[in-house]
């Protein structure tokens, strides 16, 4: 086996592209900082699938496949090992894919509020990428922070009030989980001596009972830190507000953030606690049954609660956020590998959808007459008081039929989000729903049952919610239509035809998430894998020896 060195170009590519645009501070560079910025996504996009293809074909084992990256060719678990697999590549692919629409849609005057926006927007990429390939918990937390101060930047990106108080608001949460993070990752690494997530997952079938008690108190301190990031419930009040703050685009590509803590607590919950982990086995999977049960409930209340669609948009997250961190609990109890499947399909589909709604949120508010008013999106929430003058907001296409053309991208964000057929929300919450039926769960019935008539319930509790605000907004609409341009409707469309995608492929997709939920509940696939990560040193001079 040769090292993939592949893998540390999803990294490498937006911190340079990010640096380099640093150096262009002059308005008249902007092409040049552009040029970039869409050269990146663009290659990101490239490797990304490439890698996905990699981690698809290689035959290490029974529903999982490993490459690795030694940093410095320091040997585990001393040095930095970065980790490819099932899951992480369709990560990566995910924010590949969320990147370039937010980008396009950029053009039309957002990324001008700022003279930072793209270098901050490669920083972020650089900081969910380096989360989703890092192997230890060390620089899980060097990437989180680095995404974070990213998206401190794109969330005050602009002007306004409300988005300073939402923006503050957002850092001071944000910075005390961090805060939790360190203390966390400091009482495992003094318990068992090693941040390495593969070493770690190795040890803890061994620690002495005494020492247990320590290893687990700081296993729901690094919890906390992941779940806050996550949204679960009650840990979320801070996220609707945040979201809705945000520029489109910035929101839109936020739509990924939740799911890093989810990533978080999925990968590590099945290393430390999962299956071979000994008297640790199952630890906290009642918490995140409950807390992802709760958060579901709470998500769908504020959904409806409120008239305005950003604050909408930021619940129908913690929706998505929700049932992937019930569906991690069910299968941290033991069994649940259908059901994970189906989670793991929803989280793409429920992420490609609420990007594409946060997408439509200011298009669907474009005049000052009704629309604005019964959504309730006011200039100062987005800081866009100037957009429509701007010289980017005219250089596109005007579309015409604007207001039918928003209506077909709200209805397909209205499918997926509720869980209606024929879309991918409907075909991953059947397949959960399916998964709890057949028995797969090692959980009380009382559990599955509460979980079955919420996913249901908050379905319902979507349609209603958006059939509401899309009547609204379609159908009472009074005097002229906004005028939509291609470089705004262009995006969302791109997202839901994904979707669209997702749906007709679903075989296949779904396949390939079954094959990453029997390497989540096979740890030894991962920690053998990373403990015989080979040095470039111990390679063959010839590669094809």
């Amino acid at each position: 086996m040769t090292p993939e060195h592949l893998i540390i170009a999803p990294i490498l590519i937006p911190f340079i592209a990010g640096a380099l645009m640093l150096l262009y501070g002059d308005e008249r560079q902007r092409k040049a900082r552009l040029a970039l910025s869409f050269g990146s996504a663009f290659a990101l996009l490239l490797v990304a699938l490439e890698l996905l293809q990699r981690a698809s074909q290689n035959p290490l084992a029974e529903g999982g496949a490993m490459g690795f990256y030694l940093l410095g060719d320091w040997a585990t678990p001393y040095g930095i090992v970065l980790v490819l697999d099932r899951l992480s590549a369709m990560m990566l692919v995910l924010v590949a894919v969320l990147a370039i629409p937010a980008l396009i849609y950029s053009l039309a005057g957002w990324q001008r509020q700022g003279q930072h926006f793209h270098a901050l927007f490669q920083f972020l990429l650089m900081g969910l990428n380096g989360a989703f390939l890092t192997g230890d918990l060390f620089n899980l937390f060097v990437f989180f922070e680095v995404l974070l101060a990213a998206s401190y930047g794109l969330l005050l990106h602009g002007s306004g009030p409300f988005r300073a108080r939402a923006g503050l608001h957002y850092i001071a949460v944000n910075l005390t989980a961090s805060l939790m993070f360190l203390i966390g990752v400091s009482l495992i690494y003094g318990v068992t001596g090693t941040l390495n997530m593969a070493h770690l997952a190795g040890l803890i079938p061994t620690l002495p009972d005494a020492d247990r008690p320590l290893l687990h108190a700081g296993g729901a301190i690094l919890a906390l830190a992941f779940l806050v990031k996550a949204g679960m419930w009650p840990l979320s009040f801070w996220l609707p507000s945040a979201y809705m703050a945000g520029a489109p685009p910035v929101a839109a590509i936020f739509a990924i953030m939740t799911k890093v803590g989810v990533y978080a607590v999925l990968r590590l919950s099945m290393l430390m606690f999962g299956p071979g982990a000994g008297p640790s086995i199952g630890v906290g999977a009642e918490v995140l049954m409950a807390g992802g049960m709760l958060t579901v409930l709470f998500g769908m209340l504020g959904v409806l609660g409120t008239q305005t669609l950003g604050r909408m948009a930021g619940h129908l997250v913690l929706i998505s956020s929700g049932t992937v961190l019930a569906v991690i609990g069910f299968a941290l109890a033991g069994g649940g590998g259908a059901v994970l499947a189906g989670g793991l399909y929803y989280l793409v589909g429920s992420t490609l959808a609420s990007s594409a709604l946060f997408l439509l949120l200011e298009p669907m508010s474009r005049e000052d007459g009704d629309i604005a008013a019964m959504l309730a999106l006011t200039a100062d929430a987005y800081g866009i008081e100037d957009a429509p003058e701007d010289e980017d907001a005219t250089a596109g296409l005007a579309i015409p039929g604007s207001l039918a053309l928003l209506s077909l991208c709200f209805a397909g964000c209205l499918l997926v989000l509720a869980g209606m057929p024929p879309l991918a929300g409907f075909v991953g919450k059947v397949a959960i729903l399916s998964g709890i039926l057949a028995g797969d769960l090692s959980v009380p019935q009382d559990w599955a049952w509460a979980f079955m008539a919420l996913l249901l319930a908050s379905g319902l509790g979507t349609l209603i919610g958006l059939v509401r605000v899309g009547v609204q907004v379609f159908w009472t609409t009074e005097g002229s239509v906004p005028k939509v341009w291609a470089l705004e409707v262009g995006p969302p469309a791109a997202l839901l035809l994904l979707v669209v995608a997702m749906t007709i492929r679903a075989e296949d997709v779904m396949r390939y998430m079954e094959a990453t939920s029997r390497a989540l509940h096979s740890p030894p696939v991962y920690t053998t894998g990373v403990s015989l990560a080979p040095r470039i040193a111990d390679q063959p001079e010839d590669a094809s020896e």
